[in-house]
């Protein structure tokens, strides 16, 4: 599990996966900080490194990345974190969409494609 906060390669994000589900990487992004923890078994576990570094819960955002799938659906918002009713987001996805513009403009300056 590691903290991104420069550029990674997808040929990175793959050989992660294919330790862990094989076609998949798990990642929590903070959309205040311009970072994100990948290569968890958990998004809880990637939560808890960012905040562990300071990060704010309520900038954090589970997602899933498939390095191989081109396209926009090589990014899946699908994490238990997600949930929060309180702050109106009643799914394990991003209900917001601006939200999800954040986090793929996130998602995009870090990873090199």
């Amino acid at each position: 599990m590691k903290i991104v906060k420069e550029k990674i390669s997808l040929a990175e994000l793959q050989t992660m996966a294919e330790k862990t589900f094989g076609d998949l990487v798990k990642a929590v992004v903070d959309v205040a900080k311009g970072i994100m923890a990948v290569d968890g078994e958990l998004h809880a576990d990637e939560e808890a490194l960012l905040l562990a570094e300071s990060s704010k819960q309520e900038n954090l955002w589970g997602i899933n990345l498939y390095p191989k799938i081109a396209g926009d659906d090589w990014l899946e918002f699908d994490s238990m974190i997600n949930l929060r009713p309180s702050s109106g987001n009643r799914s394990r996805g991003v209900d917001d969409l601006a939200m999800r513009e954040k986090i793929k403009q996130v998602v995009n300056q870090l990873i090199e494609r």
